[in-house]
């Protein structure tokens, strides 16, 4: 069947516009003004279809073309939130392509075997509410909607109030439906794809992640005045973390990665010997052994520090998820296909987390990658080829295709 690839490439142009910033990045962080605009631009564009639009209490989005079988779904999607200053791709591109799948059977004249649905899901980036990946994962029950709607944003304000402000907090029940099967169309975010010169990714699994907040205390006192030997320089201790962080990846190793993203000294003043440092450990695995493992050295090198450096430490779980194995049927499907239409594919593992692999929670879910230009992402810079665009739209429609004739049957 005939794509629209020409639509696609016009909605992610659309999408875009709300909530750019001025060096072409995108800014709508999950129920923002900005994000509001979003989510009404795709409802118009659903309804405009001619899909039914329902919105579940944590106000993700689905968007329902009916089959034959009434009530037994194929569902594609993503999000469409973004960092504080992100690309136009991420999860965009995957929710923009699932309308145009769905449009496609409807142009054609094709009745879909199942209901084929695309899916919205709030607050994916968790920039805003933590934690990330939110409203899939309250879909699959994996947080109650009554602790979700009671998050308090880095603003000060709980996640229901701005549903309610948006107008997204809707009344169907969270995960009812139960999808058939659940895809994910999304850029690497990476550079192995483009590194090998390989144009789609069938996802076998999703690390896992451990995101850990630490806050070293000791004492502010002067910097000229006090000596070396007499200090409790919270500021060293945190910096003395930061590069065991990466000694822990190291030792680990198998695909182990290990990230500081934040630092922040206090008083944080030149003259100043920092009286608290706090920070932000991202641990990611594929393998939970060995995630555990990161743990466990972690936590045993924040005490070391803190009998070496005479300071005191707290630490705080903000995310923690195991890695999760895709259906290696959909993701052997997705490389048949992808060889059916003559291109290159690989299988991979996701170094990010997504959407998806809450979803593989309740029922057969994969991921499908097309390359990220350099690994790009949660940047302005963020791009990626329209001919791969394409590519990633002829896999997923075909996968849904082909899912649709009972292939888990």
């Amino acid at each position: 069947m005939k794509l629209n690839t020409d639509r696609l490439h016009e909605r992610i142009a659309a999408l875009a516009e709300i909530g750019k910033t001025s060096d072409d990045g995108a800014c709508r962080i999950a129920l923002t003004d900005t994000d509001k605009q979003g989510r009404d631009l795709l409802v118009n564009w659903f309804r405009e279809t001619g899909l039914k639009v329902e919105i579940d209490e944590i106000g993700n989005i689905f968007a329902t073309l009916a089959g034959r079988k009434n009530g037994t779904q194929i569902m594609m999607g993503s999000h469409i939130d973004t960092v504080g200053n992100g690309g136009h791709l991420d999860g965009c591109y995957g929710v923009i392509a699932a309308l145009e799948v769905i449009e496609t059977f409807i142009e054609q004249d094709k009745v879909p075997q199942y209901d084929l649905t695309v899916a919205i899901f709030t607050n994916e980036e968790g920039v805003r509410f933590q934690p990330d990946m939110m409203g899939s994962l309250v879909y699959v029950n994996g947080m109650s909607v009554e602790n979700a709607h009671d998050t308090i944003s880095t603003d000060g304000i709980t996640l229901k109030e701005e549903l309610t402000r948006t107008g997204y907090l809707g009344s169907m029940k969270c995960g009812l439906i139960r999808p058939y099967a659940f895809l994910e169309l999304h850029i690497e975010q990476g550079p192995i794809l483009e590194k090998k010169g390989i144009t789609i990714g069938a996802v076998d699994n999703v690390q896992g992640i451990s995101w850990t907040d630490v806050v070293f205390k000791g004492q502010s006192n002067h910097a000229g005045t006090t000596p070396m030997e007499m200090r409790h320089d919270a500021g060293f201790a945190a910096s003395k973390l930061t590069v065991a962080v990466r000694e822990i990846a190291n030792v680990v190793g198998s695909g182990q990665v290990a990230t500081v993203g934040v630092i922040n000294p206090k008083p944080n003043l030149i003259n100043v010997v920092p009286g608290e440092a706090q920070l932000t450990v991202d641990l990611r695995n594929s393998d939970a052994k060995k995630l555990k493992i990161a743990e466990f050295l972690l936590h045993e090198k924040i005490k070391e520090i803190c009998e070496d450096e005479e300071v005191t430490c707290q630490t705080d779980q903000l995310v923690r998820f195991d890695p999760v194995k895709f259906d290696s049927r959909i993701s052997d499907l997705i490389a048949t296909t992808a060889n059916y239409l003559n291109l290159s594919c690989v299988h991979i593992n996701s170094g990010a987390g997504h959407d998806a692999q809450m979803m593989a929670r309740i029922c057969p879910t994969a991921m499908i990658f097309v390359p990220s230009r350099d690994g790009i992402s949660h940047n302005p810079k963020e791009y990626t080829d329209p001919e791969f665009l394409d590519a990633g739209l002829e896999v997923l429609f075909e996968t849904v295709y082909r899912l649709d004739k009972g292939y888990l049957d």
